[in-house]
């Protein structure tokens, strides 16, 4: 599939025509503005004829998944792997700027110019946003989007409390009903069996929602009286008399509680909510992906997810084009490489750190074990780096070295050198030509 932008950079319908593509790009009247995906950008007045295309997006915590359709086939899908660790890197910068601002003799105090202005989420929370709103600004730049979809949370609290609320949404039927109350048990439950003696060793069990009170005794559908246990647990013989499940129900077993908005709930209504303000934007439940998927018979995956969310049934589908997303600069000037020791205990090399003193404070008692004296043979001498300049070169680059295109590993020998990770050597940077820079959110497949 080749992506096609107009002259002033607009979306237009892909292409599967690879000859016209070529004949194009070799009259000089289009060319390549991305390798991966292809992408081209015509250089001439064209049509913009263009078909309604549905983005379903299944917002996650480390994987956000996609997937592009219209009424006869899907023009893109896959994946992004978010990237992880935001918490700690922001942690270090403020051990960092708590030490630089310490070391000021006289500093004014601003300890009351700190209010949180409407709708403030914390860093890592609105790391996580912003990312997954450049990434679907990104797939409306190849794509001409006219509707998006994102699924917001696993089942629809609204409906468990409310069964009858109105809605063009809420009048499909009781099927739909049951799957919105039995995902949320199993969400609450984190889809394990609840039996603390389950024998079951299957890697993976298949699942049912019990009633603990049992429904010919008076047991009602409420996720309060529901709990989920696997086909070995759930099976006649417990629920007699002097069986676990029986003693349940006897003894007033009780489920999980509620929990409240979890953190991938907050990011979800918000990206409906600033996606609202420029576009098409609707929402779906777990639950009803869920039911969609099973009906096609697909497997588990963000893919498949963002697929059933864009009301994907029998297009025809696409390979995956998965993203990934890189830091896109280290700002750290120095860092610190830990010397290295032989533990005389079992002779297996170890860092400085794991062999410290375990002295935290002044205090004593918080004090941990000392571990300095099991030091055996330093293997290793500690280092500090000091960074002078940056380098053209970084690592994920598509570099081209003898009219081939290979993946940079990364600069090292103070510039003088660049991996190229298929070659598995390195080369001087004067016979390389950067070809894609691929830092912050790039697509590796």
């Amino acid at each position: 599939m080749t992506y096609v932008l107009d002259q002033n950079g607009n979306p237009l319908m892909p292409t599967e025509r690879g000859g016209k593509v070529r004949i194009l790009l070799k009259t000089k009247k289009a060319k390549v503005v991305c390798r991966n995906p292809f992408t081209i950008q015509l250089l001439y007045d064209s049509k913009a004829f263009t078909q309604p295309v549905t983005l379903g997006i299944d917002s996650g915590y480390a994987e956000v998944g996609y997937s592009a359709v219209t009424e006869t086939k899907e023009l893109m899908g896959g994946t992004l792997k978010l990237l992880t660790g935001q918490k700690n890197r922001l942690k270090e910068r403020r051990i960092y700027r708590r030490i630089r601002r310490n070391r000021l003799r006289y500093r004014q105090s601003r300890f009351s110019n700190r209010a949180r202005k409407k709708g403030w989420l914390a860093p890592s929370i609105q790391h996580k946003l912003d990312s997954q709103l450049r990434f679907i600004e990104r797939i409306k730049k190849l794509l001409p989007i006219t509707k998006t979809i994102i699924e917001v949370a696993s089942f629809d609290t609204q409906k468990i409390l409310k069964p009858d609320i109105e809605g063009l949404e809420y009048q499909e039927g009781a099927q739909k009903d049951f799957w919105n109350v039995r995902e949320y048990v199993l969400h609450r439950d984190n889809h394990q069996c609840q039996n603390p003696d389950c024998t079951n060793k299957a890697s993976q069990p298949i699942l049912r929602v019990h009633h603990i009170v049992f429904r010919d005794n008076g047991g009602t559908d409420k996720p309060s009286n529901l709990i989920t246990l696997c086909t070995q647990c759930h099976v006649s013989k417990n629920h007699q008399a002097g069986q676990f499940l029986h003693d349940w129900m006897q003894n007033g077993k009780k489920a999980p509680s509620l929990k409240g908005a979890t953190f991938m709930t907050m990011v979800r209504w918000r990206l409906v909510d600033i996606l609202k303000d420029v576009g098409a934007t609707d929402i779906a439940y777990g639950y009803q992906t869920k039911s969609n998927r099973i009906t096609l018979g697909l497997e588990k995956s963000h893919h498949n997810d963002a697929f059933c969310i864009a009301h994907g049934e029998e297009q025809k589908r696409l390979s995956a084009i998965d993203y990934l997303q890189r830091r896109r600069n280290n700002r750290s000037l120095e860092k610190f490489y830990d010397a290295s020791y032989l533990d005389i205990r079992d002779g297996i090399k170890k860092s400085g750190k794991e062999l410290s003193s375990g002295r935290t404070s002044r205090n004593l008692s918080e004090n941990g074990e000392n571990l300095r004296p099991y030091r055996g043979e330093k293997v290793r001498v500690g280092r500090r780096s000091i960074r002078t300049r940056r380098y053209p070169f970084r690592s994920g680059n598509i570099v081209s070295y003898e009219g081939i295109c290979y993946t940079s590993g990364g600069s090292h020998n103070k510039g003088n050198s660049v991996k190229l990770l298929e070659l598995k050597r390195s080369i001087t940077p004067r016979k390389l030509k950067l070809i894609q820079y691929n830092a912050g959110i790039a697509c590796v497949a």
